[in-house]
């Protein structure tokens, strides 16, 4: 039986909780609790980005939120999400938020064409399941660049590849799939 007794999910930069990846994942993981979030920005209608410091606390009170109304045990919520909100989750988990595990979709490693500029630091804080899906020519990690630096994860590190770039269009079944079965089998 699954460790997970809930799920968040965060949307990328761009997007917001409808985005049609974080929905398809969301759909599939009935009867589990499944809460999108959206960061403060986009609730405040801003287009810009929150600084990881607001993205990451707002990554807290949500998980907060969804624990209470969910009533499971904080250790027993997967958090993830796509692109910058995977990353706010994995960084708010690397600052001691508990959780299951944590669902990384198309996680930024870089910037586009700065290959030097990593967002990996905190990877070796990261002492729990970590399932990683990203497009097979997604320009914020090369597939070599993720076997690379997943090593420094000292938790159990599931990672997948699908046809596509950032956003791989016509794979959200797909992506659903690996990650409903992931969490199925999440220990």
């Amino acid at each position: 039986m699954s460790t997970a007794g809930a799920i968040l999910l965060a949307p990328g930069a761009g997007a917001d909780r409808n985005h049609h990846t974080l929905c398809a994942v969301a759909d599939a993981m009935s009867p589990l609790p499944v809460e999108r979030m959206d960061f403060p920005a986009r609730k405040a209608g801003r287009k810009g980005v929150d600084r990881p410091a607001v993205a990451i606390a707002a990554v807290i009170e949500e998980a907060a939120r969804l624990v209470s109304s969910s009533r499971v045990r904080a250790n027993r919520l997967v958090l993830g999400g796509r692109s910058f909100g995977g990353r706010m989750c994995s960084m708010a988990v690397a600052e001691g938020l508990p959780a299951a595990g944590l669902v990384l979709l198309s996680y930024p490693l870089h910037p586009p064409g700065k290959p030097d500029t990593l967002r990996v630091d905190h990877f070796s804080s990261l002492e729990l399941p970590c399932l990683f899906i990203s497009g097979d020519k997604d320009p914020f990690g090369t597939p070599a660049e993720f076997k690379k630096h997943l090593k420094a994860i000292p938790g159990d590190v599931t990672w997948l590849t699908v046809p596509g770039a950032h956003d791989p269009r016509g794979q959200d079944e797909v992506i659903a799939d690996y990650v409903r079965e992931w969490i199925r089998n999440l220990r």
